[in-house]
């Protein structure tokens, strides 16, 4: 098993591994590319595309976006994530149809370990985020390792989201709380 394999894997990996530096330098070629770009660009869609594979034509990303490897991510149909938002892909980073990801929305997949050595010694584990069906993230909403958001939610800007959120619930603050659930009508 490859370091990336580990850290798609949720096993403690190497990030300074050969197969994982050459992962993020070919990503962050196509960020300096993508960061100039405008939606309106003719070769917009392409490095798009080669840069998150397999992101459906219905979805879009606003630059300047930040990622670390990009086929940690996986989005459905008609997802929007607006400028400024990062991504941290070690692990897989599942995103639902129709899902709206306000600007600056920072998702992360790494975790370092609690013991010094092993993080000294370039050190990570990565833990899954998957985001359901019909939500909306709002702005500067951070969400950490490991999470799994429901179908449905709303979680308020500026909340920072350390546990799941079941389904149909609206979640705000620091430490995210679910405030209240929702109803479908609304």
């Amino acid at each position: 098993m490859n370091e990336i394999e580990k850290m798609r894997s949720g096993l403690l990996a190497d990030f300074n591994a050969p197969e994982v530096q050459d992962s993020f330098r070919h990503c962050k070629k196509l960020l300096a590319k993508f960061r100039t770009m405008s939606t309106y660009d003719d070769d917009y869609r392409t490095v798009l595309e080669d840069l998150i594979p397999g992101i459906p034509e219905t979805s879009v990303i606003m630059p300047p976006f930040h990622c670390d490897h990009g086929h940690g991510i996986r989005l459905g149909e008609h997802v929007f994530v607006n400028a400024g938002c990062t991504f941290l892909d070690g692990a897989y980073i599942t995103i639902g149809d129709y899902t709206l990801i306000a600007p600056n929305v920072q998702i992360y997949t790494p975790h370092h370990p609690i013991d010094y050595r092993e993080r000294r010694a370039s050190k990570e584990y990565s833990y899954p985020v998957t985001i359901g069906k019909d939500c909306w993230i709002g702005g500067g909403a951070i969400i950490l390792p490991g999470v799994t958001i429901g179908d449905r939610c709303i979680i308020g800007a500026g909340s920072v989201v350390i546990k799941d959120v079941p389904s149909d619930s609206l979640a705000v603050g620091n430490p995210a709380t679910v405030k209240r659930r929702l109803d479908s009508k609304e």
